[in-house]
């Protein structure tokens, strides 16, 4: 039997870890470790920009509660993948970055592309290491994969130095176990305190994070809305954990339910800026708070009630535990009551946006015109400042993890490789990718990824000529020498990108015409992308309702 080289050593590690599909570039020195992890028949998907492959590992983590793995080239091919590294240590998602090196002869020589890059990702993983011969592989691997998902998940990074990949093993090499993480249910004593806080609430309000989605606790999460009856908040990325169109959904009267609550049940949320920092809470509300993190408990706002512990399991325990409604006919609460005015009062006014007939179309109405054709089990991508801020308030999902944005990071340029990895994961659905103009610039040439993957995609680019607001031609020529920072080119043809790649494109201006070309996306087996120009809106004060003031 032929000894094994440190780049076959790799690829056999991931197998056992399960690992299903790489996303990454190649170059000089992984190319050998691309061509190992597909003779394992691991999909290899190779990326433009080491950034979207990054990030669509992240995403990937995310989905599929197993590390996301992303392999780059050693040097500028690392710091670019840092993005998805801190993506993904942000978010609390897990990740593996796998990274090539110089020779470790040669390191302080000044070779081709060295870098320290175990002490760089260090401060941004919960495991950074190199391992010392092929040997030392599987249980890096082993330890990388564990750190990336056991208890608060991460990123973890792996460094391969050339020899390293290219040696050959002087003896055969076992292989590293799988790991399982360990689950745990909260301290009874503190449900118990729980369940008398709860039992006492005039007006308590569950507010469901990305959290419960990642922990896939939508089942006891459901179970207990319908037992107790409490009005409901999802996050963005929360949204579907409980079905968007469950009665108890407070989405519609937001600030009203976070101002009114007296008590307040986080389901893996953490109070960031997401959440305002608990500042739009009561300040005599009380909260309990569900995380399987002891350090997050706490932040910003002080608990009433901490909750540690595997989320599922947690929710199960507090379900079990209640009694019932929160008061005997919920219906009834004036609480309940309030947020269903309020509720009634805000969709009047998004309704009136959706019916505009005014051109450009503004950002309501060309929603409005994709939504009711987008099919139930869609997966949405959606990214940008406005794009993804105004999106979150129109489109509704009555399944978990179907909805991606920037998250907790909130960074741009997650777009296409969040995308792809969703369509590699959701291979029965649809994913359809909402982006600004702005954002979609960041990695455009992932459409050629796309299509050499064969990978059916809608992309709709929601075209408003800048980043956040845009000029027309005229306001662009007028002020073309001095022109605002967040003018971008007005009207740029981006269609055209996807048809130079070998996609379908599609320059659409009115209503009409974007329903007409999300109906001929869906039906297409390719990659489509729609153009979709709407009014630029001119200079604006930048006031988004997450923003501190």
């Amino acid at each position: 039997m032929a000894p094994l080289t440190g780049a076959q050593v790799l690829a056999q590690a991931l197998k056992q870890q399960g690992v299903q599909v790489v996303f990454g570039i190649v170059g000089i020195p992984v190319v050998e470790i691309a061509d190992a992890i597909q003779a394992e028949g691991i999909k290899f998907i190779g990326f433009r920009n080491e950034q979207s492959c990054s990030y669509a590992a992240s995403a990937w983590g995310y989905l599929t509660q197993q590390p996301g793995v992303c392999l780059a080239v050693s040097g500028p091919g690392v710091v670019h993948a840092l993005a998805g590294i801190v993506h993904s240590q942000v978010n609390t998602w897990p990740m593996v970055l796998i990274g090539g090196a110089c020779e470790t002869t040669l390191e302080g020589a000044g070779a081709f592309q060295e870098f320290r890059q175990v002490e760089m990702c260090r401060p941004y993983t919960k495991y950074s290491a190199r391992p010392a011969t092929i040997a030392h592989i599987p249980a890096v691997v082993e330890r990388a994969f564990t750190s990336a998902v056991a208890g608060r998940p991460g990123a973890s990074y792996i460094d391969l130095p050339a020899d390293i990949i290219q040696g050959q093993a002087p003896l055969a090499v076992d292989p590293a176990p799988r790991f399982a993480p360990a689950v745990g249910m909260a301290d009874p004593v503190a449900v118990a305190r729980a369940v008398e806080l709860l039992a006492r609430a005039k007006s308590p309000l569950l507010v469901v994070g990305k959290g419960a989605a990642y922990a896939r606790a939508e089942e006891q999460i459901r179970a207990l809305v319908d037992k107790y009856q409490a009005p409901f908040l999802p996050t963005p990325m929360g949204k579907g954990v409980v079905p968007d169109d469950h009665p108890r959904n407070a989405s519609s009267a937001r600030s009203a339910a976070l101002s009114g609550a007296d008590v307040i049940v986080l389901l893996g949320a953490r109070v960031n800026w997401l959440l305002h920092f608990g500042r739009r809470f009561s300040p005599t509300a009380k909260l309990i708070q569900i995380d399987v993190c002891p350090e997050e408990m706490g932040v910003n706002v002080p608990v009433a009630v901490g909750l540690v512990g595997h989320l599922p399991l947690v929710v199960q325990q507090l379900t079990d535990s209640l009694a019932g409604p929160f008061v005997a006919d919920p219906e009834e609460s004036e609480f309940v009551k309030s947020l269903a005015a309020h509720g009634r009062k805000n969709s009047e006014k998004q309704n009136e946006r959706y019916l505009s007939d005014e051109l450009p179309m503004s950002y309501y109405r060309a929603f409005a015109e994709i939504k009711q054709r987008l099919p139930h089990d869609v997966v949405l991508v959606s990214e940008g400042a406005n794009t993804m801020d105004i999106a979150r308030t129109v489109f509704d999902f009555q399944q978990p993890r179907r909805r991606l944005d920037c998250a907790t990071f909130a960074n741009m340029g997650v777009g296409m490789g969040y995308a792809i990895a969703a369509q590699m994961y959701y291979t029965e659905s649809r994913v359809v990718a909402i982006v600004g103009d702005s954002a979609f610039g960041f990695s455009a040439m992932e459409l050629e990824t796309a299509v050499r993957a064969r990978l059916p995609l809608v992309v709709v680019v929601i075209n408003n000529s800048g980043i956040y607001f845009g000029l027309d031609q005229d306001q662009y020529e007028e002020r073309r020498d001095a022109l605002p920072s967040t003018a971008l080119t007005p009207e740029v043809r981006y269609e055209l990108i996807a048809e130079a790649v070998g996609a379908k494109g599609y320059l659409v201006r009115t209503p009409e015409e974007l329903g007409d070309a999300v109906d001929a996306a869906l039906k297409s087996e390719g990659l489509s992308l729609i153009n979709c120009l709407i009014k630029p809106g001119g200079q604006q004060k930048l006031d988004f309702k997450w923003m501190s003031k």
